[in-house]
């Protein structure tokens, strides 16, 4: 996936400044897709000049006007290109996985503090997501009125990636127990 689409998914559900964009990486599309501001700024630089958005002086009180970025119908037809065309299933590259292994040939309870540390930042990460489906998808009310896909598609989303954090989080709690089994081995 190019960077290019996640910009483009980002400003359909709210058009925003780079600024704004950026912060929206860091707090949730991030998790599934990293970018810097550095390369956020370039790509809608690049996205604008391909005319897959439009930019706007938008005023602000006490402060510079803030450039607000919205997917035009170019943008719309490239995303809509994109979602047409198939994808790879993902590959499970893992460098932890990779040393777990490694571990038979030395010390399997050195690994430990390693895994822990991995499974602290799995519980971290699996707590914030927990966290914004409270605040973003709770109970629905009577007055929520008919389902919204992007809202609904939005959710389906994030419950993968609970799921996923669940799962490694078991995962890494079978490692931690393989590995104790066999103390210092060297």
């Amino acid at each position: 996936m190019a960077l290019d689409h996640a910009i483009l998914v980002s400003l359909l559900e709210k058009p925003g400044s780079g600024y704004e964009l950026a912060r929206r990486f860091e707090r949730s599309i991030g998790y599934f897709w990293t970018a810097t501001h550095q390369q956020i700024y370039r790509v809608l630089k690049r996205m604008e000049g391909d005319g897959w958005i439009d930019v706007r002086d938008v005023p602000q009180q006490g402060r510079p006007d803030k450039k607000e970025c919205s997917v035009t119908g170019s943008g719309r037809d490239a995303l809509s290109a994109w979602l047409g065309e198939p994808i790879e299933p993902e590959s499970m590259r893992h460098e932890l996985a990779v040393k777990i292994r490694g571990a038979a040939f030395d010390d399997p309870a050195a690994l430990i503090g390693e895994v822990e540390r991995h499974r602290t930042a799995h519980t971290d990460r699996l707590a914030h997501y927990l966290a914004g489906e409270a605040r973003d998808f709770g109970a629905p009310g009577p007055a929520d009125g008919p389902p919204d896909a992007e809202r609904e598609l939005q959710h389906v989303v994030l419950r993968g990636g609970i799921a996923y954090e669940r799962m490694t989080i078991a995962w890494l709690d079978d490692v931690l127990a393989t590995l104790a089994r066999f103390g210092t081995g060297r």
